[in-house]
């Protein structure tokens, strides 16, 4: 797999993570992001040691968007700290089922995750395990029975957008099998399409913008909206 690079310093690399590849390494062996960009530098820059190569936040492997990794230790040591307080910030679109009753708000609920079946459920705040989760989202437009959201995310738990707009607004994420829609198949509507963080070093405000692709049908509905939105 080649990088697909939208911004590269001596600090750091933003990168899009296309849908359904994992982050890192896990156990089911398929390529992933950090190890594909390390073999990438590694070659181009005809580099004799181990390159390295910081993780500083994640997307769940049916994702796609916007990530920026560290290629120093002083990157991803200052980066991790943006986003513990929350100053690196993650926004996002999806399309879900249906139409949101208010057409923005802030969701705030406690998530669960059950490692047997990689699923998360929302639960009551004082159960052993529960997470808070906090996100803001608007409603952009709406068609055919489906609706477009932008969600600023202000937590970054395992599946978090996914539980609350299907949990607590009863609209899933188009293509979520997994938490009840049933008709739609292929990629999951949910793309991080901008990021936004001071560089680690300069200091200077970054922001990156990129579009998912069009192949997903419930975002090729949209696709006007979107490309007003990216701009």
């Amino acid at each position: 797999m080649t990088p697909q690079i939208v911004y590269e310093d001596n600090q750091i690399i933003v990168v899009i993570k296309s849908y359904n590849i994992p982050v890192q390494a896990d156990e089911t062996g398929d390529e992933d992001m950090l190890t594909a960009i390390k073999n990438y530098i590694k070659q181009r820059d005809n580099k004799p040691g181990n390159v390295y190569l910081g993780l500083v936040h994640r997307l769940d492997r049916p994702t796609g968007g916007v990530m920026v990794f560290a290629k120093t230790s002083k990157a991803a040591n200052r980066l991790s700290k943006q986003l513990k307080e929350k100053q690196l910030k993650k926004h996002y679109i999806c399309v879900v089922n249906g139409v949101p009753q208010q057409k923005s708000g802030h969701l705030v609920a406690y998530l669960k995750k059950d490692a047997a079946t990689n699923t998360v459920k929302i639960v009551p705040k004082l159960e052993a395990g529960a997470k808070e989760a906090m996100l803001d989202y608007t409603v952009l437009a709406t068609k055919n029975n489906l609706s477009l959201i932008e969600v600023n995310l202000l937590t970054g738990r395992s599946h978090q957008i996914r539980v609350q707009l299907s949990g607590q607004l009863n609209c899933v994420l188009y293509g979520d099998f997994k938490y009840g829609d049933k008709q739609h198949g292929g990629n999951l509507a949910l793309w991080a399409y901008q990021l936004n963080f001071a560089h680690p070093v300069s200091k200077q405000n970054m922001v990156f913008r990129v579009a998912p692709g069009y192949t997903n049908s419930a975002f090729k509905l949209f696709e006007g909206e979107i490309e007003k939105l990216i701009k």
